[in-house]
């Protein structure tokens, strides 16, 4: 057996189930030999969809995934995606054929774009440590939660590994919870019983059923409100005292009760320029924690009082081993009544500005959220639109929105969705874009189709990069570099084989109301045409962060 079809069976024996890619002659055998061994190849129409579908894969299956690529182009090809990854820390393989020779038309330094964008790197060097080598790419992206490029040079892939060594494969044990120290969990404890208004804010890890209700339960004991950052937004769906999301998308209601905070803790979550509004949601006087399993996050983004090394859900335990008795804290009956009328963006009274052409997209995503089933996930792109879906969708759960938003790239919508589809295949998918991401991702719908996923492509379409528009409209600026014609991408959809609706008015959305209660045979795309005579509220928030 050659090295190939032995790294390719030796991963799909240490737990890689699903690979994604786009597969050309360097990473053909290698592929191959996965699918051979049991692990389900999605083949993607680009390497940079292939990149993102793997990435929220990988997010919402809470596995590591891999991503199978051709030597240089197909990984160039890819990096935008995989930087999306590695500044989300999330575990994934990058399966690169290499080309060793500089005089290959496909020779770049692998390795040092690796690097260039937050990844870490690992090579294939022989035929006898071939299979361990894969093995320990797989163990370091589940235990330091890294996107990993594995190289796997051309000549190295066609020698032969010597018998039995692909039988040495095996799943590595599960990533180690970190015990928290004693004296943080009881300092931790000491200013929770002192805190008044104290306010939980919830990231990316505390998403876990474990984490939500040792939190939840840690929050009733304090009085403590609920919120979470965007990526982990639906963790407290349907408990009474959240906030739903801190930061830019926060309602104003949620962000008035997070100022007057006196205690903020961060749990796995880098309290940062987004979820904080570059500080302006803490308030002059509030206590700051941080609580997370990584060290070197503490006090990253700001100054916390308190920083607490330790797995969520096991801190949230201790602290609660050590609690007293019941604290009212921030929860009154008029904070809870402020939080069931006010706390939903859906519920902020707003001007409608729909016109006979064009509809506004904040009636838009209510009706949405109205007509679509409740049991979805959703992906969403990046752009002026973005807040709409992102706030105005409900969500089931803390499964139910992949946000892959670390990069701010356009384009990685779609292919969001899918990905996080494959992972939930028991919910209806969701993707929200934009016009210029929707066009720029427009091969997946192919992957959409061929897949059979019974998936809604909403595109949010003002013919514009509405973003600039409006960061530079108001100043005078021109605009011809970032407005287009109208485009009609319902007509692209229907090239691709989706069921498609254009949406000028409320009254357009029954079509959306008759595929869902119909077969759903065929994916659905609605091309909205929304109107554009504004910036999004958290538009501003965005563009300081630039």
């Amino acid at each position: 057996m050659q090295v190939a079809e032995a790294v390719g069976r030796a991963l799909a024996a240490a737990g890689v189930d699903r690979v994604f890619g786009v597969v050309g002659s360097g990473n053909f055998h290698l592929t191959n030999g996965m699918v051979a061994a049991g692990s389900r190849f999605v083949a993607a129409r680009h390497e940079g969809g292939a990149a993102t579908m793997a990435d929220a894969y990988a997010r919402m299956s809470g596995t590591v995934a891999a991503l199978t690529v051709h030597q240089g182009p197909g990984l160039t090809n890819a990096l935008t995606g995989i930087t999306e990854a590695a500044k989300s820390r999330t575990p994934l393989v990058v399966l690169a054929a290499e080309a060793t020779e500089p005089r290959s038309n496909f020779y770049v330094d692998q390795e040092a774009l690796a690097h260039a964008v937050g990844a870490v790197t690992a090579r294939v060097t022989s035929a006898e440590h071939a299979v361990e080598q894969a093995c320990a790419a797989v163990r370091r992206a589940l235990h330091e939660r890294r996107t990993v490029l594995l190289n796997l040079p051309l000549e190295v892939q066609a020698l032969d590994v010597p018998d039995g060594a692909a039988a040495l494969a095996a799943p590595p044990p599960a990533r180690a919870a970190v015990e928290p120290a004693a004296a943080d969990t009881a300092a931790l404890a000491e200013l929770l019983e002192r805190a008044r208004r104290p306010v939980f804010v919830a990231g990316r890890g505390a998403r876990t059923p474990g984490g939500r209700d040792a939190l939840a339960e840690l929050a009733e004991r304090y009085g403590a409100l609920l919120a979470t950052s965007a990526v982990a937004r639906g963790l407290f769906h349907g408990n009474p005292w959240s906030l739903d999301v801190s930061g830019g998308f926060s309602s104003p209601l949620a962000a008035e009760l997070i100022q007057e905070a006196d205690l903020i803790v961060g749990w796995g979550c880098a309290l940062n320029m987004w979820t904080m509004r570059h500080g302006r949601l803490i308030g002059p006087d509030t206590t700051v924690v941080q609580v997370d399993d990584d060290t070197s996050a503490l006090g990253a983004h700001r100054e916390v009082r308190l920083g607490v090394t330790g797995d969520v859900e096991l801190t949230a335990r201790r602290v609660l081993d050590a609690a007293g008795g019941q604290r009212q804290g921030y929860r009154t009956a008029d904070i809870a009544a402020a939080i069931a009328a006010r706390v939903r963006w859906r519920d902020v009274p707003y001007e409608d500005t729909s016109t006979r052409e064009r509809i506004d997209p904040r009636t838009l995503s209510i009706a949405l959220d109205d007509l679509l089933p409740a049991e979805r996930v959703i992906g969403v792109d990046s752009g002026n639109f973005m807040g709409y879906p992102s706030m105005y969708l409900s969500v089931p759960d803390h499964n139910g929105l992949c946000f892959t938003q670390a990069f701010q790239s356009i384009g990685l919508g779609l292919s969001t969705a899918i990905g996080a589809a494959l992972a939930h295949p028991d919910r209806l998918p969701v993707a929200a874009l934009g016009d210029g991401g929707a066009l720029m991702s427009a091969v997946e719908l192919d992957t959409v189709r061929r897949l059979g996923l019974p998936m809604v492509v909403v595109v949010y379409n003002d013919d514009a990069y509405g973003a600039e528009v409006h960061h530079f409209g108001p100043d005078g600026h021109p605009l011809d570099t970032v407005q287009f014609p109208p485009t009609d991408i319902a007509a692209v959809g229907r090239g691709y084989g989706f069921e498609t609706v254009t949406v000028r008015t409320p009254a357009d959305l029954k079509a959306v109301e008759d595929w869902v209660v119909g077969p759903r045979s065929a994916p659905l795309l609605i091309d909205a045409k929304v109107v554009s005579d504004r910036g999004a509220w958290w538009l501003e928030e965005a563009f300081r962060g630039h």
